[in-house]
């Protein structure tokens, strides 16, 4: 557990940094604390999607929808923060293996506002919300070791 714990917080690459990167770097949060705080706003998160899909088939339902939706996934990724830490998260998120998955999340986050407050388009806000979605998942799973392979195998022997 204790080997768990550090990794999550980042202390294993303390030891290589500098003393003024490490006070920076340091957290005033007990680890119980930045678990507790994962879990409600992971939760938060996703009842905020959950929400926000069910509010879809009300009339006019589609600029609420937007909102709660993307408000949901950016509180389900930014949870992780209290884990890893904001610079930490952000280094991770741009990692070359996460790079295109963090850029269409992101992007489809922007698109989807746009699609429903500027552009009047809820078909257009849907296909953003399911892009989101996938661009979500992939990038949670490449936190997994191996997870986008075995993925990419069974997608393909479905397929073939």
């Amino acid at each position: 557990m204790d080997k768990l714990r550090r990794v999550l917080s980042g202390q294993e690459e303390n030891e290589e940094l500098g003393l003024t990167a490490q006070v920076l770097d340091a957290s005033t949060l007990s680890y119980s604390t930045r678990v507790k705080w994962f879990i409600i706003c992971f939760a938060g998160g996703v009842l905020c999607s959950i929400l926000g899909t069910a509010l879809l088939f009300l009339p006019n339902g589609s600029k609420l929808f937007a909102v709660f939706y993307t408000l949901g996934n950016l509180s389900a990724i930014s949870s992780t923060c209290f884990l890893m830490g904001p610079l930490k998260q952000l280094k991770r998120m741009f990692e070359p293996t996460r790079l295109i998955a963090t850029c269409v999340m992101l992007l489809c986050l922007i698109l989807t506002l746009c699609a429903v407050f500027w552009w009047g388009k809820k078909g257009l806000a849907i296909i953003f919300c399911i892009l989101q979605f996938l661009a979500m998942t992939w990038y949670s799973i490449s936190y997994i070791p191996f997870a986008r392979d075995a993925v990419m195998k069974c997608f393909t022997t479905c397929l073939s």
